[in-house]
């Protein structure tokens, strides 16, 4: 099985991709994992000065992988189960970042350094969610972003 998320470092620039093409780079519980963890390091590496968040084979990201929310898993259990459970803040960070993980990640963090979301394909849904975190979106001239939910779908 492949990593779902790879990060490569060079020259002090830190390129995460979304490694999910099978699923339009949709992001399951264990994505969203990855995902934070890798954002955290790079704000914590000091060598790594800017970061490019992108995804493969031509999709940004489609936003939250349907296959795990019919599995039973929905917005609101998804950051519940055991492996997206909110990081906790100690009393000292109190008025320091947020550090909370959120169903698509990382989208609640507070990053201290440049993000660059290079979209390619579409950025639907949850997937226009993680490219709204970057500071800088550079976005192929034929791609697709918007939230396409027309119908409650949960909840």
């Amino acid at each position: 099985m492949t990593d779902p998320i790879l990060t490569t470092t060079q020259d002090g620039i830190t390129t995460i991709t979304i490694n999910r093409p099978h699923r339009r780079n949709a992001v399951d519980p264990p994505t969203a994992k990855a995902l934070y963890n890798a954002i955290l390091a790079f704000d914590a590496d000091p060598a790594q000065k800017i970061c490019i968040l992108t995804g493969a084979g031509g999709t940004f990201c489609a936003g939250a992988d349907l296959h795990a929310v019919a599995a039973g898993a929905s917005p609101s259990t998804l950051a519940t189960q055991e492996n997206l459970q909110p990081v906790p803040v100690p009393p000292s960070d109190n008025d320091g970042p947020v550090r909370s993980l959120g169903p698509m990640g990382p989208t609640r963090l507070q990053i201290s350094k440049p993000l660059i979301a290079a979209i390619a394909g579409h950025a639907v849904a949850g997937g226009l969610e993680l490219a709204l975190l970057a500071d800088l979106r550079v976005v192929e001239e034929d791609a697709v972003l918007g939230v396409f939910c027309r119908r409650r779908l949960w909840g």
